[in-house]
């Protein structure tokens, strides 16, 4: 069943065509990525086919019973509301109970003795029980734990832009529409958090259009992609991966195409040139042809960033971090940390949202000042860094400036990595701002393009140590891309903090990871082998755990009466031998399996009650082996002993 339907849909901005003609339909069962570079049109799309944003010409067609939610990039909320206020706020009867609940409780707190309100209190958990709704206020804090937001109560004009865009996220897979619009859910989010919603959306009933820079989603979560491609739009059914092979099929067969097209006019061409001197209607309809063949117009390959920036020579002497400590409102962030940046690194900083991660490098930056220990930067370094903060991303930019004049303020040439010099104006095309952009007011840019002209500004500057936090929000794949390969042959240290777990797998090979009090261990690799770490690390935890239970158990029985204290002991067989070796993997296997169910049943989508009876029963023989499995190991070490 179409949920909704393109018709030959005109947008354009004056500056720029956005869409031609495009067509085509969502159905029920489509989780759909929504590809193409910054600036492309892709937000200007979501924001029509929610009802938002006009189009020129065309028709969008939706399915009058299908509920359609928009989840844009930076969402309107209501600062004077709670957490929970919020994501009730445009609720159904279920809902709406489940707020006004929350609100009785919340009085009934500061009066306890108040009858009336106890009344109502009362009166208000019959109906709850009677129509479900206590399943509801469950799933949204399930949801919003999962999203890394615990206090449902705090005010959401005290909370981050990043906190917001959660809320509005657990909002939007609250209401479980037939159909999610999605600008960029996952930025703002750190990897456990996109994981779980990976999870989610995978098992998710409803039809999703999404726009993401995470490829590894991408990957995990469409079985469909539409490209927008200078105003024309071109779908691929399968995931991120059939859409790389497919496309470069297509532009291969396209280069293809055209070389043979201009072989041909070249010859017909030389044919013409020789000026035959009979005009036979074959000749004539011959010569038509070639004059047709002229005015063929061949679609060039889409264009790509071009990173050629050279950089200035390094030293030994990067920057050192001596036994820095930093803390705020008594919580301590960074403790004892002490580093030595080599003019070869790749360092990937990752950890829950904060955790630090920025604080420390705005101390590697001299932003700001470490409460304890030192920060020395060599002579020779020159850090380039790009900032996260859309609020800095402002101050940077001014908004009325031309682009180009923008881009001169750092120079009016550029010397790119041959040695060439060219002028700000060919820079500017090599990071896709044609010839109309460049002299338009920096407003007019999508955030995308505004990030993206940052960049260039950055790397214009040739530094050395290129420090990177969250790079991949609202860049487009194809920029990120390039950008991978430019550090790739980077000759300076780079420093990157990221929740992209592709961008960090192509660019770095040591991961500091941000733990508890403040803590940042180191693990050798990229991301992906620094999962292998933790998994390993996490099995060791269930084998000392159990030994440590164990251990316990064998203390308690130590302690009790013996039957018999001059009874000898028996040895053990060589089955038995085998069997107690084997049961100590076994119990640590069992207890990683429980641990994965527990996940799971917190992980089903609302309203699935057949799994989640499914994954506690799973659970509860897991627990079952698990004793008896443990005694049984108890009884052979006592033997053995």
């Amino acid at each position: 069943m179409s949920l909704i339907t393109l018709q030959s849909v005109k947008k354009d901005f004056g500056i720029k065509e956005l869409l031609k003609d495009a067509s085509f339909s969502l159905d029920a069962t489509d989780k759909v990525g929504l590809i193409g570079t910054n600036g492309s049109g892709k937000s200007t799309l979501l924001k029509m086919m929610a009802g938002l944003e006009p189009i020129d010409n065309g028709q969008i067609l939706a399915n009058s019973g299908a509920t359609i939610v928009y989840l844009p990039q930076q969402p309107d909320l209501d600062e004077n509301r709670t957490v929970l206020e919020q994501i009730f706020a445009d609720a159904g009867e279920q809902m709406a109970l489940v707020r006004e609940y929350e609100e009785i409780s919340d009085k009934l707190a500061h009066a306890p003795e108040d009858k009336q309100l106890m009344t109502r209190l009362s009166s208000l958990m019959q109906r709850m029980d009677a129509i479900g709704a206590w399943e509801v206020e469950t799933n949204a804090k399930i949801i919003l734990s999962q999203l890394g937001i615990t206090d449902f109560n705090a005010v959401i004009g005290t909370l981050s832009g990043g906190y917001r865009k959660r809320i509005a996220l657990a909002t939007a897979l609250l209401s479980e529409p037939d159909l999610l619009l999605m600008d960029e859910p996952t930025n703002h989010l750190d990897a456990n958090s996109v994981e779980w919603l990976q999870s989610y959306l995978n098992r998710y009933r409803g039809a999703i259009l999404l726009i993401t820079h995470d490829r590894y989603f991408l990957d995990k979560v469409t079985n469909r992609i539409i490209e927008i491609d200078r105003g024309d739009i071109y779908t691929y059914a399968g995931n991120y991966s059939y859409y790389l092979e497919k496309k470069a099929l297509s532009e291969e067969s396209a280069v293809s195409s055209q070389r043979k097209h201009q072989g041909v006019l070249r010859r017909e061409l030389e044919w013409l040139k020789r000026g035959p001197k009979a005009r036979s209607t074959k000749q004539k309809a011959r010569i038509d042809r070639i004059h047709d063949m002229q005015e063929t117009e061949f679609k060039q390959a889409q264009g790509k960033v071009d990173i050629s920036t050279p950089t200035r020579r390094i030293g030994k002497k990067v920057i050192e971090l001596n036994n820095i400590s930093k803390a705020y409102d008594g919580r301590t962030l960074i403790k004892d940390f002490t580093y030595e940046f080599s003019p070869d690194d790749r360092i990937g900083i990752i950890g829950g949202n904060g955790a630090g991660k920025s604080t420390l490098l705005d101390m590697i930056t001299g932003r700001v000042q470490p409460d304890s220990g030192s920060v020395e930067i060599g002579a020779t370094v020159h850090i380039g860094y790009f900032n996260q903060h859309s609020e800095e991303l402002q101050s940077a930019l001014n908004e009325n400036q031309r682009v180009i004049d923008y881009i001169k303020e750092e120079g009016e040439f550029v010397k790119i990595a041959d040695g060439t010099k060219i002028t700000a104006s060919q820079m500017l095309e090599r990071f896709l701002f044609p010839g109309n952009q460049q002299y338009a007011p920096i407003h007019k840019l999508s955030g995308g393009e505004k990030r993206r002209l940052f960049l260039l500004r950055v790397l214009m500057a040739t530094p050395n140590v290129l420090i990177l936090d969250e790079p991949t929000n609202d860049l487009d794949v194809q920029t990120l891309a390039v950008l991978e390969d430019y550090l790739e042959d980077f000759s300076g240290c780079v420093i990157v903090v990221s929740h992209d777990r592709y961008f960090l797998d192509r660019t770095v090979d040591t991961i500091f990871a941000f733990q508890e009090g403040g803590n940042i261990k180191q693990y050798p690799g990229n991301y992906s082998v620094y999962l292998d770490y933790k998994q390993a690390e996490e099995a060791q935890q269930q084998i000392n755990n159990t030994k440590e239970k164990a251990k316990n158990v064998e203390t308690h029985t130590a302690s009790l009466p013996k039957e018999n204290e001059t009874k000898k002991r028996r040895g053990l067989s060589n089955w038995q031998k085998r069997e107690f070796e084997q049961l100590e993997g076994k119990i640590a296997q069992m207890e990683a399996e429980k641990a994965e169910a527990e996940k799971a049943m917190a992980n089903v989508p609302p309203g699935n009650y057949t799994q989640v009876q499914k994954l506690y029963e799973q659970v509860e023989t897991l627990k079952e082996a698990i004793d008896a499995a443990t005694e049984r190991w108890l009884e052979l070490a006592e033997m053995e002993s």
